[in-house]
């Protein structure tokens, strides 16, 4: 009866460790796919609107954040005149336009 119960501490656990490329390859993986659907569409986003705010000019058609839509009137360093009714313009900064209309967009509102 004895003899059992030092024979299975006797035992040795499994060796643990093994390869630790196996060990992380879950998570590089993962990393992985949150690169492809979340980071670098992210960044695609940013690069198209940067590029967008630098190409404006005047007479272009916009889309502000808060969903005000004029014609650019000015353009200045940081901030743009949009004419969202004749005679009213608005100063907005260039960071809280969201799109440009294709032209003659507005008339047809």
């Amino acid at each position: 009866m004895n003899l059992s119960i030092p024979l299975v501490m006797a035992q040795a656990a499994p060796a643990a460790g093994g390869n630790p490329l196996l060990t992380f390859l879950p998570l590089i993986l993962l990393f992985g796919v949150f690169y492809f659907m979340m980071i670098r569409p992210q960044m695609k986003r940013q690069k198209e609107l940067r590029a967008l705010i630098a190409g404006l000019s005047k007479g272009d058609e916009v889309v502000t954040n808060g969903g005000i839509a004029g014609r650019v009137d000015e353009v200045g360093e940081t901030f743009l005149s949009v004419e969202i009714a004749p005679g009213v313009l608005v100063k907005v900064q260039k960071g809280a336009v969201s799109q440009v209309l294709p032209k003659g967009s507005l008339k047809s509102v």
